[in-house]
């Protein structure tokens, strides 16, 4: 029986803990804070989207995504579906395929995780803080208040730099650069983006539910669509979410990314300035901010139209037709320059990590140091919004824990 040591109670950790108990190991899994899953509680706004049935292998991203294929098929949506099933999660799954708790709260996540490794006997160490790994004919592990652990094996599981203050703050790439591996770039993803302009300040706190596209140089990057929440320092929600990685990527590749948001994502610019014309036809009287009230958000009104230059009062009598189609442009293609992201204090995903070049994808055991193996987000792998990094946390999991176990 292998002696195995997980750090890092993280989704990831959990999993690869309960994975390589049922195989046979014996297993002791370290956390740094004072109780396992603190990330979890947070994810899917406390609901815990644990999962998606809509899963490609084009949601994830890095330097192969191609490398996710073997865990992801080795232990699939439908296997984490029925794993926690049989811990007692009823699964609730909406229209775009995100997977939930039936209670819709984080907290049954972890609860039944906890549960599950005590059920199996797992000892569980907190506030357990690794500061070194040395690897001779075993593994020793030295924690920060100097207590000492050996194993025949380590799963490396310590999550990346994002939300650190649930503990990821990056120990887990200094621990694995120790052992001779290497580190792509790391940067924030799922994170909210700094935009230029002095215009943000006045719409902060506006929703809308519109569509963002990323460019670059005038090539189209990433289209999404959703809600999407304008910030004093920029823009924030799902669809803003979804491209700040591609879009942080180009900001640390020297390019200067862009964004467009079409405020009204249903009509063209030449739709819409069709549409304006017989709309003003009712009130050629009223000024253009009146005039505009109930098209999109009264907040917007002005901020808008004193960036195409338009005074407020304005009769529409009066507009012109060149007035008119930069309200349409703006309306349906508003363009902004991306000067940067949030901070890791904001970002719910790590981009970058321990080079995949060097991790065996069949077993998530190392290519450098037999015996030891990675799991979840220290891996330069990471996932589009909507379960699918939790789901590599379960996948990349239960790989680590049944190979540390059995090989």
């Amino acid at each position: 029986m292998h002696k195995i040591l997980v750090i890092g109670g993280g989704a990831a950790g959990m999993m690869a803990a309960i994975s390589a108990k049922k195989h046979g190991g014996d297993v002791i899994l370290l956390e740094r804070n004072k109780r396992v899953g603190k990330k979890i509680l947070a994810t899917g706004n406390g609901r815990c989207n644990y999962t998606n049935i809509n899963l490609s292998i084009d949601n994830y991203h890095g330097k192969n995504p191609k490398f996710v294929y073997s865990p992801l098929s080795q232990f699939n949506v439908y296997d984490t579906i029925d794993f926690f099933e049989k811990l007692g999660i009823s699964p609730f799954i909406e229209e775009n395929g995100r997977v939930y708790p039936m209670s819709l709260q984080s907290s049954s996540i972890l609860d039944v995780l906890r549960f599950e490794l005590e059920y199996l006997g797992i000892e569980v160490v907190t506030e357990a803080f690794v500061i070194d790994i040395h690897k001779g004919d075993k593994f020793l592990i030295t924690l920060e208040d100097g207590r000492k652990f050996k194993a025949d094996r380590v799963i490396l599981a310590t999550g990346g730099k994002a939300a650190p203050n649930t503990g990821s703050d990056g120990n887990g790439y200094r621990l694995a650069e120790k052992l001779g591996h290497t580190i792509e770039y790391i940067f924030p993803a799922l994170v909210q983006l700094k935009l230029e302009g002095n215009f943000f300040k006045k719409v902060e706190g506006v929703k809308i539910i519109g569509r963002a596209e990323l460019y670059e140089n005038n090539t189209f990057i990433r289209r999404e669509e959703g809600d999407i929440l304008f910030t004093n320092y920029g823009i924030s929600g799902p669809p803003i979410l979804q491209i700040s990685r591609m879009a942080n990527k180009l900001l640390y590749e020297g390019k200067i990314p862009q964004l467009r948001i079409s405020i009204i994502k249903d009509k063209n610019r030449q739709e819409l300035e069709k549409y304006l014309y017989y709309r003003f036809s009712f009130m050629p009287k009223k000024t253009i901010e009146r005039a505009l009230i109930g098209l999109i958000n009264k907040r917007l009104i002005i901020p808008i139209l004193k960036e195409v230059g338009i005074d407020r009062d304005k009769i529409i009598a009066h507009i012109s037709k060149e007035e008119v189609r930069k309200i349409s442009t703006t309306l349906t293609d508003f363009r902004f320059k991306i000067i940067g992201s949030k901070s890791w204090e904001s970002a719910q995903a790590t981009a970058g990590g321990v080079k995949t070049d060097e991790i065996n994808n069949s077993t998530m055991e190392s290519k450098l140091v037999k015996g030891l193996y990675f799991a979840g987000e220290i891996v330069d792998v990471d996932g589009d919004c909507g379960g699918f990094n939790l789901q590599w946390a379960w996948s990349s999991g239960y790989v680590a824990g049944k190979n540390s176990a059995s090989n």
